[in-house]
């Protein structure tokens, strides 16, 4: 593993690999109550605020089927902004048995501490999305599975094709 200082604040962060550049899509922005999916319907509205800007990599099919997902690190940024950013690493979801992974992007490299509340996040989402799943009678596993590199990530995912639709399953 190598380290690289954090400009301004002198924090060290450690990752293995360089981060990947990617676009962007927001669709849920930091605080929003409202979970949408990728093709705009509104998923569900949470009792807690998104701690994080969240959207997708349109370019790509995540391994469920959907968009490949990121969260964007950092002050809220409007629905429907694109940008280019870093990713640099993600957390990879099951949700009803599917595995899905989910981007984490920032301008600058994470803290340890950014690291793990991160995943800290995607551990208490997997439990709540486990319980909103039973009342929606829908049956399969539920967990955070951790963290894995960015290229990983991006390995798994497949180049999204002009035939793409919509995810297969209703989420």
């Amino acid at each position: 593993m190598t380290s690289q200082t954090v400009s301004g604040n002198d924090a060290l962060a450690e990752f293995p690999g360089n981060p990947a550049e990617v676009r962007v899509l927001i669709e849920i922005p930091r605080g929003s109550f409202l979970k949408r999916g990728s093709t705009g319907h509104i998923d569900f509205v949470s009792p807690l605020p998104c701690p994080f800007n969240y959207g997708s990599v349109p370019a790509y099919i995540g391994l469920e089927g959907d968009l490949l997902d990121a969260v964007v690190l950092g002050p809220r940024i409007a629905a429907g902004t694109e940008l280019r950013t870093l990713a640099w690493g993600a957390v990879t979801l099951t949700d009803r048995g599917m595995s899905d992974d989910k981007l984490i992007c920032s301008e600058a490299p994470l803290r340890p501490e950014q690291r793990s509340e991160v995943l800290r996040f995607f551990r208490f989402y997997a439990r709540c999305k486990g319980l909103l799943n039973v009342w929606r009678r829908r049956q399969g596993r539920n967990a955070c599975e951790g963290w894995i590199e960015a290229a990983d990530a991006l390995a798994r995912a497949r180049p999204r094709g002009e035939d793409w639709t919509g995810p297969p399953v209703e989420f």
